[in-house]
């Protein structure tokens, strides 16, 4: 029951930092592309391999916390079913460039970020 109270706990801070940051980065960049969605996915991806990478290969995150902090936390905090939907809206609206430019970024973006916060997570 302990572990389940700080995955909903976590899940609680996650949805909270991606409301503040999706709302930040559409104040800062405008309404005209899913930017909110970018920036949330994209830091996802690089906490999700310097976690990984501090907790699986140098053994500093017990694995307890490992899922607090991957289930838990960045399950709520990333976005990828607000990507689906904000993309499906583009094509829907014919948007086609800015549907293929919101698929590439957030995929090469994100795999860029993610190896990036496994390198970190080694070296550090």
């Amino acid at each position: 029951m302990h572990k389940v109270a700080l995955l909903a706990c976590a899940g609680a801070c996650g949805t909270l930092a991606r409301y503040v940051l999706q709302g930040w980065a559409h104040r800062v960049f405008g309404g005209d592309f899913p930017w909110g969605t970018l920036v949330v996915n994209s830091l996802g991806c690089l906490a999700f391999g310097l976690i990984w990478a501090i907790a699986e290969e140098r053994f500093l995150i017990r694995p307890e916390w490992r899922i607090v902090l991957l289930i838990g936390f960045l399950g709520a905090f990333t976005t990828f079913s607000s990507f689906v939907f904000e993309t499906a809206e583009l094509f829907r609206d014919t948007q086609w460039r800015m549907a293929i430019l919101n698929l590439v970024g957030q995929n090469v973006l994100g795999l860029v970020l993610f190896f990036l916060g496994l390198f970190l997570g080694r070296i550090f």
